[in-house]
């Protein structure tokens, strides 16, 4: 695979380093990862995100301030980064050839060379067992790809996190990674829209079969009070997983003409669960998005394929 994906690179002198909308840290960490490893070699590089907002938090990344939102190379490599699907890229990417870097099992395969591994904890393991033989890992790159793998692990606590996640983890640390300054940016930098709205979707949790399934919801009013924008509700669905009695949690947030469906669980896998509503994602932690419809519905919708596929049998 080595040899495919370097040939592709070796074709370009120009390369667009691309995250998926609502970016968080792990597409974001290894796009800026890829970014400065490429640019180190001596290619013109440059990253970009189709929206405008992106995770405050992870302003202290190296190269955060150059994530653009537009395309401005005409004749680029593109490399996506942790996207399961070419729309989640959000850009017109017809006729570009695309090097597909991620770890979701729903991905869709839909680059010229596909490095898709679901057995990897994040994408940036992916990129960083792709790519650490043939380049120059740097304590910036190290710094990018272990706060991609902090993320995507909740802090080594997924049920895929493996004796080969230390490992990984420990190597990236031997390059300088400041693991105190990533875990502060990570943890202790909430906005106050975010704890706001956080408090509001809290008290409409409710508990459903036997207190073994949670919801809550987001509303848009709630947020448009708060201030708090769809980046501000990263998270919130792990507290309601949190609950002793809990096996799956939901969380579901308005949008203007949608909904929007955030999933976590012990035991049970919602990857297949999100992909009958065309999403994805992991075992543990899947979502999906649906528009015309209203948040009581797309919950029914939910529960219905919960007890079908006997997700909350699973332990």
């Amino acid at each position: 695979m080595i040899e495919k994906v370097k040939a592709l690179i070796n074709k370009y002198n120009k390369i667009t380093v691309l995250t998926h909308l609502n970016p968080d840290a792990d597409t974001i960490g290894t796009a800026l990862g890829v970014y400065a490893l490429l640019k180190n070699s001596g290619k013109q590089v440059e990253v970009a995100n189709q929206g405008r907002k992106l995770p405050i938090y992870l302003d202290f990344l190296p190269h955060f301030g150059k994530i653009k939102s537009q395309i401005d190379f005409e004749d680029s490599l593109i490399i996506a980064c942790d996207a399961g699907s070419i729309d989640l890229l959000g850009f017109d990417l017809s006729n570009r050839e695309i090097l597909n870097i991620d770890h979701h099992k729903s991905n869709t395969n839909y680059g010229t060379v596909n490095v898709v591994e679901p057995t990897f904890v994040s994408a940036s393991q992916v990129a960083y067992a792709l790519l650490k033989e043939e380049y120059v890992i740097t304590k910036e790159v190290a710094t990018s790809f272990y706060t991609a793998l902090l993320y995507d692990t909740q802090y080594f606590t997924t049920n895929n996190v493996s004796k080969e996640t230390f490992k990984v983890a420990s190597e990236m640390m031997e390059y300088g990674v400041n693991i105190v300054e990533v875990v502060y940016n990570m943890k202790q930098r909430r906005s106050l829209a975010s704890l706001r709205i956080l408090s509001s979707t809290l008290d409409t949790l409710d508990l459903h079969e036997d207190a073994a399934l949670v919801s809550m919801v987001c509303s848009r009013k709630k947020m448009q009070e708060t201030g708090a924008d769809i980046l501000d509700t990263v998270g919130i669905v792990d507290y309601g997983i949190s609950l002793v009695t809990a096996k799956i949690a939901v969380v579901l947030i308005e949008l203007e003409d949608s909904i929007r469906v955030s999933m976590r669980s012990k035991q049970a896998d919602l990857s297949n669960l999100a992909m009958i509503f065309g999403g994805g994602g992991h075992k543990s932690a899947a979502g999906f998005e649906i528009k015309n419809k209203g948040q009581e519905e797309v919950f029914d919708m939910i529960k219905k394929e919960i007890k079908k596929l006997g997700l909350l049998n699973e332990e």
